[in-house]
């Protein structure tokens, strides 16, 4: 459903389900980060091909690997650092933000008013083992 406020057309609909921002928690209990198997293993069933490409999907952006990287190699950085570091407008650095946590690849805390991400490192040592590294 959609509306309009001023000519913009804009998505109107329930919030998103999950925990509210401020938690350190990803947004959904089934992120892709946290449940897919070795590609290298045996068979995968239809809904793991599922997750594992929903988590390269969050990754398949530039930006995406940049901000990942950013937050490696920094530890928890406030969103403002992380604007700042990758040069792009706040609306835009959000959204690749909330795909990252989403894929359950990232960490969200609200401090006050600002908020602080980080990589979740037991989702980086899942991932290494999606292509049957680090086992």
């Amino acid at each position: 459903m959609s509306g309009t406020a001023g000519g913009v057309r804009r998505r109107v609909g329930p919030a998103r389900p999950g925990p509210a921002y401020g938690t350190s928690q990803p947004v959904t209990s089934e992120a892709p980060a946290r449940c897919c198997p070795p590609l290298v293993g045996p068979e995968i069933s239809a809904q793991e091909a599922a997750n594992a490409a929903a988590l390269f999907k969050a990754l398949a952006h530039p930006h995406r690997v940049e901000i990942v990287n950013l937050l490696a190699r920094r530890g928890e950085t406030c969103v403002c650092d992380v604007q700042a570091a990758v040069g792009l407008a706040q609306p835009t650095v959000s959204f690749h933000l909330r795909k990252l946590v989403d894929a359950g690849l990232l960490l969200r805390e609200r401090r006050g008013t600002w908020v602080y991400y980080s990589v979740d490192r037991e989702a980086l040592a899942r991932l290494a083992q999606v292509f049957g590294e680090g086992t």
